[in-house]
Formats: structure tokens, C-alpha cells, sequence
């Protein structure tokens, strides 16, 4: 990714928040077009003088001047934000009160005003998703929408939809005092998990991995944590499980950018930073009596970020968390995790018993990892046959070429060991 494009993608979200409390809800468009015309300059002026030294300070600038170029021609044909009321309508007031919606401070509270407006509750939860990637993420339709497999006119109505929606709210969700603030974290600490997972192991047509989606969410989790309403026990599980997790994306991908599996993978390449800060984060989400999923999945990515090799792994404790999660999540990819570990533990066959008890596996069939995970343990159980077979369903379900390659390779693996065996 071109430098310039991560800075956009970064500042994105954080100036349509600040111009979005200035122009109002109702102006989010505008308040998207202002953030567009500073990226159009910045690449226009960059070109010629070269990219400045404080290069987001530049386009915070940029887009406030043109903010206010914009509220001096049109206050008198057009509304703006009922929250700074008279304040835009004299010059003696107009720069101050545009200088302080640009503060850092005030920019991270519209931030996380922004994310709880996005997840409005008439929205179902791949429309609030949408929603944050688009406006809060600075991605783009076409990249949501391969993310989420679907086409970009079937996702641009889908957003256009949901801003609908989003403008019609008076103002930007007020966190303090809110009847459904608690409804609404839950939805927030839920739609940033699916933006993680969807960068770590989404159906992307683009990647099996895309580290900005990770780490977009692992910086909406960190503004959760900062303020003092939002800061709760799920919350630190929530930021927990997701360091833990990004802290094995260098280990996941070798050199040439082939998907490595968890046994496999290099564990010097781990992340020791993250790990630290999501067993930090897992420990602060201990304090009171909440136990969410976010608790009990971070918990089972704390087993094996503490593990050193895959041997070293205490499987039984992964069983029994897996277990719990199942008493508050019941779902068939927690029971087929649940199944892998079981196998770890006890062997494939038992293994294999688990997988083929899954109550709803019909809606696993369409799971890549559901056929490669019963390849893996028939390879296991030295039937090699069955396991080619389990391996070509996976291929036939693979969601990009990352996957089609990782799952091929262990096709490819099963028929040289049935030649060798016909061959003896």
C-alpha cells in the first residue's frame, strides 16, 4: 500500500468525525466531500513540493480553512450542527469554535460519538459494519464490498441505506447519559470484532489477510478504552483478544505469502509487544463479575501466545474454555474449534467423532476450514484417501488464492502419499 494512502485512510475517519460535529449529521455528505477536496490538494500540492514533515497536521489544516470557507458561503442557505448553534454564524466566534472541534481531544470523543451513531439499532450488524468501515475507516465500497462477498451496486445501497439512517439522527450519539449506551457499546465492541476477524480471516476475494482491517480495529478498540463509560470488562477482553490475535499475523504468512498453519508457524515472529499488551488488557478485564466471549476467546488466545511451540500448547485448558463459550455462544465454528482441540488432546478419531456430532454442521458446508479440519485429521488417522477427498471440498470452497493455494498444497500432500503407497 502507497504510504500516502495509509496516511488517508488513518486521517479519514478522524476528519469526517470533526467536520461531521461542525457541519451535523444531516451534512455528512459535506462533511465527506470537505475530507475528499483535502486529500485532492494534498496530492496535487505533495507532487510538486514533496510530502511535509507533520503531513496529517497538514490536512487537519486543510480541512479546516476549507470548513470554514464552506460555513462562511453557505450559512445563510444552509443548516449546520444544532450542538455549536450561534457559534458559526459570527467571524468573531467561527474560527475558535472550528479550531476546538479540530482539537486532538475533541476529535477522539467525536471518534467514538461517530462509532455509537453508526451502530443505530435499526441497523442490522453487516450495515453497521459497513457503516464504520466506510465512514469511520476511510475504506472504500469496492474494497468492503469484496470483504464481505458481495457486488459493489449491492454494497453502495447497502451504506447508502444505512447513512440514511445515520442523518437522520439529530446530532452525533451523546455517551454520557444514554438510555441505550449499554446496547449501543455492545453493538460497537461487536461490529469492531467483525471488522478484526473480517481482516483475519475474512472471505476477501482481495486476501485471506488484510492487516488494515485488523489493526483499523485494533485503534476503534483502543478509543473504547479511553473513555471512561466505555472502558468496561468486555471491552478490555474485547482489546485483549485482538492483541493476542494480531500478534501471530507476522508468523502467519511465510516469505513468499503463503498461509501458514498455527503448528507451522514461526513463533519468533510473534508479536511480543501485542502479547504482552492483550495479557495486560486480559487481566484489567477481570474486574468484576462480567464473563462475556470476548473473556473466554481471549483467554483461549492467551494459551497460545504463552505456549512457545505447539507442543508446549495445554489443550485441556483450550477444551474446557471452549466448553464455556459454548454455554454463552453456541455456534457451529466454536464446536468445530472445540473438535480440534479435542483431537489435539485425545487423538483424531475422537476427533472426528466430535466433528461428526455437530448439531447444525449443514451450515458449515460452505466453510472451507470445515472440510480442510476433517482432511487434517483423516491424514492423521493414516487415510489418506478420505483426507484428499475432505481436501478437494475445501479447495472447491476456498474464498481467495491464498486460501486455494494453503489448501491445495495439502491436497497435493495427500495424493503424493497415496502414490507412494501404491507404489510400495
Amino acid at each position: 500500500m502507497d504510504p500516502t494512502d495509509h496516511l488517508f485512510r488513518h486521517e479519514a475517519g478522524r476528519m469526517v468525525a470533526a467536520l461531521t460535529r461542525i457541519f451535523g449529521v444531516h451534512n455528512l455528505a459535506l462533511a465527506e466531500d470537505v475530507v475528499q477536496d483535502a486529500f485532492c490538494r494534498a496530492l496535487e500540492t505533495w507532487k510538486y513540493r514533496g510530502i511535509p514533515e507533520n503531513p496529517a497536521g497538514w490536512l487537519m489544516k486543510t480541512a479546516k480553512n476549507r470548513a470554514m470557507d464552506v460555513i462562511r458561503r453557505e450559512r445563510n442557505v444552509r443548516t449546520f450542527s444544532p450542538d455549536l448553534g450561534d457559534l458559526l454564524s459570527s467571524e468573531w466566534t467561527l474560527a475558535p469554535a472550528v479550531a476546538e472541534a479540530f482539537e486532538a481531544h475533541s476529535i477522539q470523543d467525536d471518534e467514538l460519538r461517530m462509532m455509537f451513531s453508526c451502530c443505530h439499532p435499526r441497523l442490522p450488524d453487516t450495515a453497521q459494519v459497513a457503516l464504520i468501515l466506510n465512514v469511520c475507516c476511510g475504506f472504500s465500497v469496492k474494497e468492503i464490498a469484496s470483504a464481505f462477498l458481495v457486488s459493489n451496486s449491492a454494497m453502495e445501497k447497502r451504506i447508502e441505506r444505512a447513512k440514511g439512517v445515520f442523518v437522520k439522527s439529530e446530532r452525533l450519539f451523546q455517551l454520557d447519559g444514554a438510555e441505550d449506551f449499554s446496547e449501543r457499546l455492545s453493538s460497537v465492541q461487536q461490529a469492531i470484532y467483525l471488522l478484526f476477524n473480517e481482516g483475519y480471516h475474512g472471505a476477501s476475494a482481495i486476501s485471506s489477510i488484510r492487516t488494515d482491517f485488523c489493526f483499523e480495529a485494533l485503534r476503534l478498540g483502543e478509543l473504547l478504552l479511553r473513555h471512561r463509560l466505555a472502558s468496561t470488562p468486555s471491552s478490555y477482553a474485547l482489546n485483549a483478544l485482538m492483541c493476542l490475535n494480531a500478534a501471530r499475523l507476522p508468523g502467519r504468512v511465510d516469505q513468499c505469502g503463503h498461509l501458514t498453519a498455527l503448528g507451522e508457524q514461526d513463533r519468533s515472529l510473534w508479536d511480543r509487544r501485542l502479547i504482552t499488551l492483550g495479557l495486560s488488557y486480559l487481566e484489567e478485564s477481570a474486574a468484576g463479575t462480567q464473563l462475556s466471549p470476548f473473556h473466554l476467546e481471549a483467554g483461549i488466545a492467551s494459551v497460545h501466545a504463552r505456549a512457545k511451540r505447539i507442543e508446549d500448547t495445554n489443550w485441556g485448558e483450550i477444551v474446557s474454555l471452549y466448553e464455556l463459550l459454548l454455554s454463552v455462544q453456541d455456534s457451529p465454528i466454536v464446536e468445530l474449534n472445540r473438535a480440534i482441540a479435542i483431537s489435539q488432546l485425545e487423538g483424531s478419531e475422537r476427533g472426528l467423532q466430535e466433528i461428526r456430532a455437530i448439531a447444525d454442521r449443514e451450515r458449515l458446508m460452505s466453510y472451507p476450514f470445515y472440510f480442510a479440519a476433517l482432511g487434517e485429521l483423516e491424514v492423521k488417522s493414516g487415510r489418506p484417501e478420505q483426507a484428499a477427498a475432505q481436501f478437494e471440498s475445501a479447495v472447491g470452497l476456498a474464498r481467495n488464492a491464498a486460501e486455494r493455494e494453503f489448501l491445495s498444497r495439502r491436497l497435493v500432500e495427500c495424493r503424493k502419499s497415496i502414490s507412494c503407497r501404491n507404489t510400495v
